[in-house]
């Protein structure tokens, strides 16, 4: 195993919104979850991903076309909690604070 790559872990309940969207929303979504979070999970310029303030562990929030991934980074592993449409976004991260 490539030592760079993160392991990605779904959490029970972002595989539970995967499971809900249409299957191509879904396979893009998984695609670019691993496309970006195995090999660099951290922002960096302007790009997809983004560090959420005020949330300690830190949350990090990848975006997918309408769709948002928010996850945490462990050492080696990058856990997804939620999968949603960017405008659930609100909701879903007060359940996270």
């Amino acid at each position: 195993m490539d030592p760079r790559k993160h392991k990605i872990i779904f959490s029970p309940s972002a595989e539970r919104d995967i499971e809900r969207f249409e299957s191509a929303v879904a396979f893009q979504l998984v695609k670019d979850i691993q496309n970006y979070l195995e090999t660099n999970p951290l922002p960096f310029g302007k790009n997809r991903i983004k560090k959420l303030t005020g949330y300690t562990p830190p949350i990090y929030r990848l975006r997918s076309g309408d769709y948002r991934a928010y996850y945490r980074i462990m050492p080696e592993t990058v856990v997804v909690l939620a999968v949603t449409n960017k405008k659930d976004s609100e909701k879903i991260l007060k359940k996270m604070k």
